[in-house]
């Protein structure tokens, strides 16, 4: 079926001024101002009070963290005093309350315009094995697109890192899953809803001879490689003490520097950090708003950009940032970066390119975040009919400016998912109900 969008309020796209026509899961047509279709079409959805984006893609968040929100033990803690109160109580994690994190995170970002979403799952208690599975299901019966990155910690408190024995994994355990799930469930083709991540947490969760292996199997399978890096002052003390080197200089010696890899935060590069990591294609995953929440500090993303560094957004998890919604993450985008780089520095565009087309490179995807012929219909419809946005002269810079965070419609592959502000075929109430209660066990 052909489907125009026809007349947008505004559209973020070059020469779609009438709209767009999606057939099956892919934009076909941009009808520019003062045209119609090219080709007849089987249906028109009026867009005439829609505002247009491309569906935003999400490129580092943990699911399983929408249970421990505003966590009285750990509201006010920078990373590593924040994580220690927190890996006993995400070790008791069980695969019912998963789902329902799982679950209630998608939601989340969808109904914020998200359609494509990368999850860093790193806890691994026992009797949760099959999280990535069950974070598939999920994805799929919701219709988002996913990568799902099948995180690792293998280095405890006992061996000199900073997790409790509880939510770690052998070695031997981790790379066996991760060769199962990408079998089982990565797809490389145009279009894919599912791709699998291999994603050791961090410096200070890993062995040496876990990232350079997990390199290896990414190699091996064509997958992406994931982690967080030079999120904190403290990490950085921890690679000096241990490994005897800075961060980057780890991700070098471990075989990471490659287009293949993305990076979580990168708050603390040094100038010649950024040159290395743009001349090696390596993506950055911003979180402002958890790196506020944190006090982590300030990503330099006009560094990495000008190096060459794609940078995409992430909201990160739900126990540090306390939301799941990606546009809100934009508007704090463009708030922390002005007071880092400067009001002429960073502008609403900026902050959705890298919501949108910068989150696609991080995720290797060169088939989704933008509006354009021959890519996926994936796209995020908001509304100015709220009282935050009477005023606003600018329709898309409105949506930064002044606060969009809900969308009306989103589509994904083609099919709306989200209607009138409600993903279809869901009852947020039971959500609501059945995730509050698995959410009060981990006070």
């Amino acid at each position: 079926m052909r489907l125009w969008l026809k007349d947008p309020l505004a559209i973020l796209a070059e020469g779609a001024g009438r709209g767009i026509v999606v057939e099956g899961s892919r934009i076909v047509e941009c009808v520019a101002a003062g045209r119609e279709p090219s080709a007849p079409v089987d249906a028109v959805f009026d867009a005439s009070r829609h505002v247009v984006l491309p569906g935003l893609v999400n490129t580092h968040h943990h699911f399983y963290q929408t249970l421990t929100r505003a966590h009285p033990d750990a509201c006010d803690m920078p990373l590593f005093p924040w994580l220690k109160t927190l890996y006993p109580v995400w070790a008791r994690l069980d695969p019912e309350s998963f789902r329902l994190s799982v679950r209630l995170a998608l939601v989340e970002l969808l109904m914020s315009g998200c359609t494509t979403a990368a999850d860093h799952h790193y806890v691994f208690p026992k009797g949760l094995e099959d999280a990535v599975d069950i974070e598939v299901e999920e994805a799929r019966a919701l219709g988002l697109r996913m990568t799902v990155s099948r995180g690792s910690m293998n280095l405890s408190e006992k061996d000199g890192g900073l997790p409790p024995d509880a939510v770690v994994q052998d070695a031997d355990v981790i790379l066996a899953d991760c060769e199962r799930v990408a079998a089982a469930y990565h797809d490389r083709a145009p279009g894919a809803m599912i791709r699998i991540a291999f994603s050791p947490c961090s410096p200070f969760s890993v062995t040496r001879q876990l990232m350079r292996e997990t390199a290896d199997l990414a190699e091996r399978f064509d997958c992406r490689l994931h982690t967080h890096l030079a999120e904190t002052e403290d990490e950085d003390r921890f690679c000096a003490q241990v490994y005897g080197c800075r961060p980057v200089e780890l991700l070098e010696e471990v075989g990471w520097m490659s287009p293949r890899t993305w990076l979580a935060h990168g708050v603390h590069f040094s100038a010649d950090d950024c040159t290395t990591l743009g001349r090696h294609g390596v993506g950055i995953c911003h979180c402002p708003t958890s790196n506020a929440v944190l006090a982590s500090g300030f990503c330099r993303t006009g560094a990495l950009e000008a190096a060459g560094a794609p940078v995409g957004l992430g909201v990160d998890g739900s126990a540090s940032n306390d939301s799941s919604n990606l546009m809100e993450g934009v508007r704090h985008a463009l708030m922390i970066n002005r007071l880092s780089h400067g009001a002429e520095a960073v502008s609403w565009r900026d902050c959705l390119r890298w919501a949108t087309e910068g989150s696609a490179r991080c995720l290797g995807r060169d088939d989704i975040g933008a509006i354009r012929a021959g890519l996926e219909a994936d796209l995020a419809l908001f509304t100015l009919d709220e009282l935050r946005f009477s005023g606003a002269h600018h329709p898309i810079a409105a949506l930064v400016h002044c606060g969009a965070h809900r969308a009306d419609r989103v589509m994904v592959a083609g099919r709306w998912r989200v209607a009138d502000g409600l993903p279809v075929g869901l009852d947020i109430a039971a959500l609501r109900e059945a995730h509050g209660k698995a959410a009060r066990k981990f006070l």
